[in-house]
């Protein structure tokens, strides 16, 4: 009887041992489950906020590179300086009424005219602009900022001919900063420039009488004088000598111009070719002077190049300097 009471204790026991195992089991597991799943959704929530922090540095990195896309141009053309220094305005009542060929300077090489037609006419003055491209839907003769707020009326459209277009604008003086503004056609953004219609591109037929000092005004008489001379435009390297031999007959002035060097084979002044009277030192010219403390617009070509290349220069001849040859 002992023994059978022994033995049930111990079948007892070793059930009571089996459950708590099995509880034990459970809860460890549960226990494991529970860390799966907390880190399971600490991954998912890291996930997620690197995925919004990736997104957010994208969209950042697109913003950025949307702003520098639109100040592309701005950094692919650089302002560039137009006009000269000490310039003066040339009003509509300076000059004779006409057509004229003109020189343009534009600050941005991405706004660049062909070529240009100035009329004055009834005291002023137009410019039509042939242009470089086909970019710009519109001008307006004001500041960029001004532009957008501009009436329809104010803004000025192109004329297209055989796909080349132009611009025909309102011109204040010559040899004067004046604003423009571009409508990019692609961007449907506007673009700030500045423009000098260059008097010193004129010929000296195209100003009105007693604008431009002359022989006669000076009351010179013919014979054989010199005058300071500057020669402006270039590379710059390029220099004449001054004085120069001046020669007064009938009322017309010639100069004796003395290069520099002697690659010059040929000048074009007042549109007439003249070649040189010598090379063998320095490339020497004779060439009519059309005024006095004017900036007279000639051109040279070169042969110091590896190809013969047409430079355009100024030669002013200064009156106050005007004397005698000894």
């Amino acid at each position: 009887m002992k023994s059978k009471l022994i033995l049930i204790s111990v079948i007892c026991a070793l059930m009571l041992a089996g459950c708590g195992s099995t509880e034990s089991t459970s809860e460890s597991k549960t226990e494991t489950t529970a860390a799966t799943t907390t880190a399971a959704e600490t991954t998912a929530a890291e996930e997620s906020t690197t995925a919004a922090e990736t997104e957010a540095a994208e969209e950042s990195k697109a913003d950025e590179s949307a702003e520098t896309e639109s100040k592309s141009e701005k950094k692919r053309a650089p302002e560039e300086e137009v006009g000269y220094e000490g310039m003066e305005e040339v009003t509509a009542d300076k000059l004779k009424d006409g057509e004229y060929e003109i020189k343009v300077d534009s600050s941005s090489s991405m706004f660049k005219i062909d070529k240009c037609l100035l009329t004055v006419a009834d005291g002023q003055m137009t410019a039509k602009m042939t242009m470089g491209g086909t970019g710009y839907e519109c001008l307006f003769m004001g500041t960029e900022e001004a532009a957008p707020d501009s009436a329809e009326s104010d803004r000025i459209a192109y004329e297209e001919n055989d796909g080349v277009h132009s611009f025909t604008v309102p011109v204040e003086a010559l040899d004067k900063v004046i604003d423009c503004a571009a409508l990019s056609k692609k961007k449907q953004e506007w673009y700030g420039r500045k423009l000098v219609f260059r008097a010193d591109s004129l010929s000296a037929d195209a100003f009105a009488d007693g604008y431009i000092t002359t022989a006669e005004s000076l009351g010179l008489a013919d014979g054989e004088y010199t005058a300071e001379v500057t020669l402006e435009g270039g590379s710059g390297k390029a220099s004449v000598q001054s004085p120069a031999k001046l020669t007064i007959s009938g009322g017309k002035v010639t100069a004796e111009i003395i290069w520099s060097s002697n690659k010059y084979d040929y000048m074009v002044v007042a549109g007439e070719k003249i070649e040189p009277v010598s090379v063998e030192e320095f490339s020497v010219f004779e060439i009519p002077v059309t005024g006095f403390d004017y900036k007279m617009p000639v051109k040279a070509d070169t042969t110091a190049m590896s190809t013969p290349h047409e430079i355009a220069y100024t030669l002013t001849f200064s009156a106050a300097s005007v004397k005698a040859a000894e």
